[in-house]
């Protein structure tokens, strides 16, 4: 089975494709607080699937970082607006006060199925 990579730098892959499973990095985004983060990532993600011949509705776990447990409400109604019900992936979050940048307030990466 062949391997594909999106956006691949030198230390890591956007997306890895393998055997019909999308394997999406952790996404950050920009903005000043939680929700105009996951605003954000959430778009980087539905670009990251199209790119890969997925979508939203595909998507069979997910694992959100966050730096403070207490934005967990503000995030997940970002999130609430996002997902497609009855499509609802697996999920677990978590917080990490350490984020790669101490700018990032969360993280989300996933699994999805193509198709």
């Amino acid at each position: 089975m062949p391997i594909e990579r999106l956006h691949c730098g030198p230390r890591m892959s956007q997306a890895v494709i393998h055997d019909g499973t999308i394997y999406v990095a952790g996404q950050v985004g920009a903005g000043a607080g939680v929700t105009e983060q996951t605003r954000d990532i959430l778009g980087k993600i539905d670009s990251l699937l199209a790119e890969a011949r997925s979508s939203k509705s595909r998507i069979l776990s997910a694992t959100i970082w966050l730096a403070d447990m207490s934005t967990f409400p503000e995030m997940n109604r970002v999130w609430d607006a996002w997902v497609v019900a009855g499509s609802t992936p697996a999920r677990a979050t978590v917080e990490s006060t350490r984020l790669a940048s101490s700018e990032f307030k969360v993280e989300i990466a996933l699994v999805a199925a193509q198709g």
